[in-house]
């Protein structure tokens, strides 16, 4: 595992390239294109994709121009490691095979020196996520996925499409973002003394540091609104925003 460690969460590539999806693309893009530059390895920490779902002989077209990118990262010899988040827990054979270096279907920890590293995409950690973590189980079980198998892929995709434009209400209230980081805060203190120094978290779309004992809690924010990373270089953690033009 190569320095600097480059985190970054929900990005949810959208299954429809309109021009605003092609401008917010084309940023992440050139993050991507600096990551090639300095070299190191890149975790996408969970909801990659809005949906996205293999066939056995069909992968989503729409996703091309960013298979071109990470290819072209692994032709740069960055490694690339992906935790399944609840957006894209359906990630098959291309993904796991072809695309990613490193797949995580749950939470895990990593390690380079001295620095533990828990990484999780957050989803279902929640005390209220209760009816979540059942449909959660539903989703993932095999005979879900093969039963989704069978529908034509026209129809998948018309029905994910409707899925996803019913979620997308990421801006929350800030009552309901000071719950979640307390809540979140709890879990990593807990992650922490059982000997991390740090928790990695995506999911919920704010982006923030919070210091916890000797180590931190790191919500890693998104790539719709805040565009925003986090990097270890081999001394320290930190959470920034992407400039284009840095």
């Amino acid at each position: 595992m190569q320095l600097p460690l480059y985190f970054i969460s929900d990005i949810h590539l959208n299954l429809d390239r309109n021009p605003a999806e092609v401008k917010r693309q084309e940023h992440l893009f050139s993050f991507l294109r600096h990551v090639g530059k300095t070299g190191g390895t890149l975790f996408i920490v969970g909801d990659l994709f809005d949906f996205y779902f293999e066939y056995p002989d069909m992968i989503p077209k729409t996703y091309f121009e960013f298979y071109r990118e990470l290819a072209d990262l692994k032709d740069r010899n960055i490694e690339l490691h992906y935790l399944l988040g609840n957006h894209d827990y359906w990630g098959m054979k291309f993904i796991r095979s072809t695309l990613m270096d490193k797949v995580y279907p749950r939470d895990t920890i990593i390690e380079t020196g001295d620095m533990k590293i828990y990484l999780t995409h957050g989803d279902g950690i929640l005390s209220w996520d209760y009816s979540y973590r059942i449909l959660k189980a539903v989703l993932q079980h095999r005979w879900f996925i093969g039963f989704y198998r069978w529908i034509h892929p026209t129809l998948g995709y018309a029905f994910a499409r409707l899925i996803a434009n019913r979620q997308k209400n990421y801006p929350h209230s800030e009552e309901y973002n000071t719950k979640v980081r307390s809540e979140m805060t709890a879990f990593a203190s807990r992650r922490i003394g059982e000997g991390a120094r740090v928790v990695i978290t995506g999911h919920y779309h704010q982006a923030v540091e919070i210091g916890i004992k000797s180590g931190k809690l790191i919500i890693l924010g998104d790539w719709i609104r805040l565009f925003t990373y986090a990097i270890f270089d081999g001394h320290d953690l930190q959470l920034r925003s992407w400039d284009s033009h840095a």
